[in-house]
């Protein structure tokens, strides 16, 4: 079973953890790099809930867009 394998069984399940951490890794690498490749983080962490099954409600808006009135 590769590393792969293992991280996706260990994150089956729990989605609020799962977003949750996709949230945090999202924010210390825009911390890093200071918002210059904030559009480029969004589409990462998008892409991370679809394939690893978070999608609760942290982070779900786009933060390089206004909120929706």
């Amino acid at each position: 079973m590769s590393m792969m394998d293992k991280l996706k069984n260990m994150l089956k399940g729990h989605p609020e953890r799962t977003d949750q951490g996709i949230e945090k890794a999202g924010d210390y690498v825009d911390d890093r790099t200071q918002g210059k490749h904030r559009r480029h983080v969004d589409t990462g962490q998008d892409r991370m809930r679809d394939q690893f099954g978070g999608g609760g409600t942290a982070g779900t808006e786009r933060r390089d867009e206004p909120p929706p009135q």
